[in-house]
């Protein structure tokens, strides 16, 4: 599949994920037997850590359709950056999906600063760049798709891999945002 038909069938996916018709193909034991000679997932997530945003989940997918990088705030750092680049190198998914949510603590966390000790200090100041691009008086959310573009754009120029990817048509980088309550993914 090229990358469009891979985001087609993304958003095919949550449009039974949305409206509680999931098909719940491909999570059975022959499924597992089948991938234990390898992965050939056909897209890569970058996700929130959260807990109420389960990729496999709300595109409706299977084992082995998905290769998921999730990270509190789905910031691109080096070891998110590092499972992205195996995942294009490695194994050529056509499409990268870099996923924020509604109501994101990370972000919020990010907001509030102050000090959380070294480690997630490190990682919130990942979202710096979404605050100050959103500008003074943004809400959460408004913050959170802003991360998600700024990722997505950024991805090319902080990774040779995935830049030369995207370069040679081999790999397209969408921003998307992830609403709890109804579960709809808006690509961005």
């Amino acid at each position: 599949m090229n990358s469009q038909e891979v985001l087609n069938r993304l958003k095919e996916g949550n449009e039974r994920f949305v409206a509680d018709k999931l098909d719940g193909k491909l999570q059975c034991s022959s499924r597992r037997s089948a991938l234990t000679g390898g992965q050939e997932p056909y897209a890569i997530i970058l996700s929130c850590a959260d807990s109420r945003v389960v990729p496999e989940l709300c595109f409706d997918t299977g084992l082995g359709e998905l290769f998921v990088v999730r990270v509190a705030g789905n910031v691109a750092n080096t070891s998110s950056i590092g499972s992205i680049e195996y995942a294009v190198a490695h194994i050529g998914c056509p499409l990268l999906v870099v996923m924020g949510h509604e109501s994101c603590g990370a972000v919020t966390a990010a907001i509030g600063g102050g000090d959380n000790g070294y480690n997630i200090n490190h990682l919130l100041a990942h979202v710096t760049p979404a605050i100050v691009s959103a500008g003074d008086g943004a809400d959460v959310n408004t913050i959170v798709k802003k991360n998600a573009e700024i990722t997505a754009t950024e991805l090319a120029s902080r990774s040779k891999i995935i830049g030369d990817a995207i370069a040679s048509d081999k790999l397209k980088v969408v921003p998307a945002y992830y609403a709890l309550e109804t579960g709809q993914v808006e690509f961005l």
